[in-house]
């Protein structure tokens, strides 16, 4: 296993990608540090043993399904201007 593949190293980017959500919010950080952390706990667990592309295709790819499911969940903002036509 190389040292890009270590679940140590992805844990820890998925720390730091959800203490850049604390700062700039925006679910684009939440999304990307829920994949990064599934994918950290795969690769921990033995489960996942991808190389790097199909790993950092696979991330992307759930990071878009996460981010979706959060704007499902959270729904649409509320300080949104609206406007009406009469």
């Amino acid at each position: 296993m190389t040292a890009v593949m270590d679940g140590r190293l992805w844990l820890a980017a998925a720390l730091v990608l959800a203490a850049a959500e604390l700062l700039l919010p925006g679910w684009l950080f939440m999304g990307l540090a829920g994949a990064v952390g599934i994918l950290a706990v795969l690769l921990l667990s033995g489960i996942w043993t991808a190389g790097l592309p199909l790993t950092l295709l696979v991330t992307a790819a759930l990071a878009g399904v996460i981010w979706v499911a959060l704007r499902c969940v959270a729904g649409p903002r509320r300080m949104r201007v609206r406007h009406q036509d009469r």
